[in-house]
């Protein structure tokens, strides 16, 4: 076991979830190979307009590996991933699994081509896979030239638009030279995640980490290879990426959400014959509205749909489970995977008005706000903590940050707060993190707010939620100007974007204030202007950002 200094992960750990059965011997490309070898024909991932089989996405994945070794990397080097939702992201994550590589495909499409060369950069990647012109200002910043000056750097794949096109064409066929790695408990992925302040950090998991959730939701849930998992969310988010994982283990088919805009999401659905979706709030949502508009009653032979990265809403859950699509609401993170979830016997009452209980293998409780080593009762509010098999094994390069993640007692503290019943039902009631989230999409306030401080009229900034009924919460931002000064809506957004503001974290709403809510020692009080919204006492207006030369 590698990494090991930066947990509390012991040998005893890994012997218990090795006896239990949570975690096994077997690497993921290891478990897809296999079902390569009995049903090469079989589909095992599915675009717009490509479907590659078991033994398709190995050979690649194969090829991939061998050109990697060749180029000189070794056990535990890093390989980021750029790309939109595509077939290569999973090849990617086998040809590291195969290899013993950190995949990391969690370079999102709302980074920036300078966020991208920095996050590079500081995982000292020594492969990077990229489609160019994807990103949120790829358009008119190069990538590869924002990369030139990472030393350890040994590879760049530039991939075209998918097309029909085939798996890395100029990749030569033949295996890697490299033994295929058989310790599953070694660094396999590596998934950039933020806190409060918007600086992402490093969560490192092994194979086994990622299987142990895997391989108790597949019991729970009847998966295997019949099942057809439609992701929703993409593969470079950690519910998506795990949905890959789910499909390629259980020898089952995951198709990508890569729908043309315009067309609709509920015939695509159908027409693929999925049976179970992932995805977030918002993703449901417009779903539902879909088939309201259509009077739809059904939705194909869908049985289960996954719901994460932000609180169900109870109509949204009750909706779903009247089109006979059993919701799995669920409490999951990326250091910890979807370890706790609804069950579909469950009752009703449950599915809808909560986040289910912890799976097998993992354990939550929840501790004092105040004091994280000390338990709180049944139904009392407080911060959620687990530990269990599907823990991560830490963050990348910084010690500090994952020796002050977990308390005395092994606990991960999540910095969500919520309340749990006597059967073990969660229930969110929070967070104690700063984090807005629009549609699944966390947005970090400090970040905005700095850039925002930048402009010469403002003179004090809050980035705050304001509530949405689809997206789940807005950013509103909310500014005091220096004196004398004035300051458009549109201003201040072109002051964001040329500052460096991805367009999806942009204000959505703008508001001026004489002078901002503060603490006695000067720190503002955002709950304060939460208040005054909520209350009608101060209607900041919308705004929408547009590009030059581009669409909002």
């Amino acid at each position: 076991m590698t990494n090991t200094i930066l947990t509390l992960l012991s040998a005893r750990d890994v012997h218990r979830f090795t006896r239990e059965g949570y975690w096994g011997e077997e690497t993921i490309y290891q478990l897809a190979s296999g079902h390569a070898a009995r049903a090469p024909c079989r589909v095992a991932v599915r675009e717009h307009t490509r479907a590659v089989t078991f033994a398709e996405v190995i050979d690649a994945a194969d090829r991939l590996a061998a050109d990697l070794h060749g180029a000189g990397l070794k056990q535990g080097d890093r390989v980021a991933v750029w790309l939109p939702s595509r077939i290569e992201t999973a090849v990617a994550l086998l040809a590291c699994s195969r290899n013993g590589y950190a995949c990391c495909p969690s370079l999102h499409r709302d980074h920036t081509v300078a966020e991208i060369a920095e996050l590079v950069g500081r995982m000292r990647a020594s492969a990077l896979i990229v489609e160019p012109g994807y990103g949120a200002d790829a358009a008119r910043s190069d990538v590869t030239a924002a990369v030139s000056g990472v030393g350890s750097l040994k590879r760049i794949h530039k991939l075209s638009r998918p097309g029909d096109g085939a798996l890395f064409p100029g990749l030569e066929a033949g295996r890697a030279n490299a033994t295929v790695r058989d310790d599953p408990n070694t660094l396999a992925y590596l998934a950039y995640t933020s806190g409060t302040t918007g600086q992402p950090k490093g969560v490192m998991h092994s194979d086994n980490t990622l299987l142990g959730n895997t391989r108790v939701m597949s019991r729970d849930w009847g998966f295997d290879k019949a099942t057809v998992f439609y992701s929703l969310s993409p593969l470079s988010h950690n519910l998506g990426f795990g949905a890959a994982v789910m499909a390629l283990t259980n020898g089952a088919e995951l198709v990508i959400h890569d729908l043309p805009r315009g067309n609709s999401l509920a015939d695509r659905i159908v027409d693929t014959g999925a049976t179970f979706i992932i995805g977030v709030p918002t993703h449901a949502i417009d779903l539902l509205a879909e088939m309201r508009k259509r009077g739809m009653k059904k939705l194909g032979a869908v049985k289960g749909f996954r719901i994460s990265g932000a609180p169900v809403p109870p109509v949204v859950a009750a909706g779903l489970m009247a089109c006979g699509v059993v919701p799995q609401s669920g409490f999951g993170m990326t250091e910890a995977g979807s370890h706790h979830y609804t069950l579909p016997d469950d009752p009703e009452a449950m599915i809808t008005d909560s986040s289910g209980r912890a799976c097998a293998g993992y354990e939550v409780a929840i501790f004092s706000r105040e004091d994280p080593e000390k338990e709180v009762g049944a139904n009392e509010i407080g911060q959620i903590g687990g530990r269990g098999a599907s823990l991560m094994l830490g963050y990348f390069g910084d010690q500090a940050a994952t020796e002050s993640s977990f308390n005395a007692q092994g606990f991960f503290m999540t910095g969500d707060l919520g309340s749990m019943d006597e059967k073990g039902y969660l229930r969110i009631t929070g967070r104690k993190k700063d984090v807005i989230i629009r549609g699944g999409h966390n947005i970090f306030p400090a970040k905005i707010e700095n850039l925002a401080l930048r402009h010469p009229s403002v003179d004090k900034a809050a980035a705050i939620p304001i509530a949405d009924e689809r997206l789940g919460e807005k950013v509103c931002l909310v500014v005091s100007l220096k004196a004398g000064a004035m300051l458009e809506a549109g201003e201040i957004l072109a002051h964001l974007d040329q500052a460096g503001l991805s367009r999806y974290d942009m204000p959505e709403f703008f508001h001026t204030l004489p002078a901002l809510p503060l603490t006695p020692s000067g720190k503002i009080l955002k709950r304060d202007i939460v208040r005054m919204v909520e209350a009608g006492e101060i209607a900041p207006q919308p705004v929408r950002f547009a590009a030059k030369g581009g669409a909002a």
